[in-house]
């Protein structure tokens, strides 16, 4: 059968499967909390929830690029991005034992005013957005040239399926599904291993040694993604929406078990990359591997990009809804709530028709944000509303430096890739850090 029909196959009963599975929220609470006859999930249901919906298409498939790029560091360094689980999941705690908050979104109304508060929204509601094409690009790859009828049409339908179960159960679609996706993505990652190290002149050896552990084969990568983690997680509702739905002590518990296990899926498929490398492959090291190994693992890792794209898809579409309906409150109720995840799918799917880069989404939106560092660090001492907009504006700043490949290269210390990645990071954590505490001294 032609393989093009069996990736047809796949997207299309994937989605109807979720679809029939997902539960139908009637509570503005089932929709928006995840609640589920009155129970919020547990350590194992979220743990799944949080890895699967942060193992983003875009985030595997960078994962093999950079294994195929830089061998076993490349894999690391991508997965020390994330620390930010481990990060999040003990300042949340602390804000919610010790300082009684009960979302992100409070907090910064109660120390910053309404005002901080509605940046932030904006600044997530970017993230939101970038979430939506750059994860639908990658599934169109795998259908067809970038621009070609099949890219388009195969994310437009990609699109719209994933839309049909979220819009049914909302938040408690997506962390139901999450659980399901998490299963199938771990059975998936073992039988494209097997079939990996199944070849005679490929060993984990071969793998432990197949980097240079330097700033300029990606050990820059690997400190930006740990800078990074002191923001970055901050900024994603995805991550953060799930803090708040648990108990603080089965929540911890679930954000430090999916720091260590969801790095360990990311340097696993990066081994996809470290293989391609190994066999002499140029181009996306996932769609080569697969060509090499035959229709079947083609069909495994065409699945598996489904799988972890459509989680972070539904997960999305839930957390742009309830910025508008619950944090906003723009219309806390099941009509507005899927109305807003209609909106987002719409716009989200625009930059796909523009041409945009996967990579970026990811480094670019987290130096955006690297003045909530201090913010979220320094949450129990009281600071002016000037420090929150000095600290934020500044870390924009420094994303415009970084798009714009504006940092001088005598304030770069090391060489090679991310290099200016890495030193924009350093120099705007500490400029964001300062001003946030100067204003605090001054006031003293």
């Amino acid at each position: 059968m032609n393989v093009e029909i069996l990736q047809w196959g796949l997207i299309i009963a994937s989605s109807v499967l979720m679809f029939v599975l997902s539960p139908l929220a009637k509570s503005p609470d089932e929709f928006f909390k995840a609640t589920h006859r009155k129970k919020s999930p547990n350590v194992w249901m979220l743990t799944g929830s949080l890895i699967i919906s942060w193992i983003f298409a875009k985030s595997i498939t960078n994962a093999a690029n950079l294994g195929l790029s830089f061998g076993i560091v490349g894999g690391v360094a991508y997965a020390g991005y994330y620390l930010s689980f481990a990060v999040a999941g003990v300042i949340i705690y602390q804000m919610r034992l010790q300082g009684g908050f009960t979302s992100i979104h409070q907090f910064l109304t109660s120390r910053f005013g309404k005002g901080a508060m509605r940046l932030f929204s904006v600044l997530i509601a970017i993230r939101l957005f970038n979430e939506v094409w750059s994860n639908t690009m990658v599934i169109g790859s795998y259908f067809g040239e970038m621009g070609s009828t099949p890219y388009y049409w195969a994310i437009l339908v990609f699109t719209i399926l994933t839309l049909a179960y979220a819009l049914k159960g909302g938040l408690s679609s997506s962390i139901f599904t999450d659980v399901i996706q998490m299963g199938l993505f771990s059975i998936l990652l073992c039988v494209i291993l097997w079939s990996i190290f199944s070849v005679d002149d490929f060993s984990v050896k071969e793998v432990a040694t197949s980097g240079t552990w330097s700033f300029d084969l990606g050990l820059n990568l690997l400190f930006a993604a740990l800078l990074q983690s002191f923001s970055y997680p901050f900024h994603d509702p995805v991550l953060t929406d799930r803090a708040f739905l648990s108990s603080p002590k089965v929540t911890l518990r679930s954000f430090l078990i999916a720091s260590v296990l969801g790095a360990a899926c990311i340097i696993l498929f990066s081994v996809i990359g470290v293989y391609a490398q190994s066999q002499g492959m140029a181009g996306q090291a996932a769609v080569e591997v697969g060509k090499a190994f035959g229709v079947v693992i083609l069909l495994v890792i065409n699945f598996i990009m489904i799988t972890s794209a459509a989680s972070t898809l539904d997960s999305t579409f839930s957390s742009f809804s309830k910025l508008l309906s619950v944090d906003l409150n723009l219309g806390k109720n099941l009509s507005f709530g899927r109305l807003s995840m209609a909106v987002i799918a719409i716009l989200g799917t625009i930059p796909v028709f523009l041409n945009a880069e996967i990579l970026s989404a990811t480094t670019i939106s987290g130096t955006m944000v690297i003045g909530l560092t201090p913010v979220f660090l320094f949450w129990r001492k009281p600071a002016p509303k000037i420090s929150y907009y000095l600290s934020v504006v500044t870390g924009i700043i420094f994303g415009f430096i970084l798009v714009f490949d504006a940092l001088p290269q005598s304030l770069q210390f090391t060489t090679g890739s991310y290099a200016a990645l890495l030193w924009t990071n350093v120099w705007g954590i500490t400029a964001c850090t300062i001003l946030y505490l100067i204003p605090r001294w001054i006031k003293r």
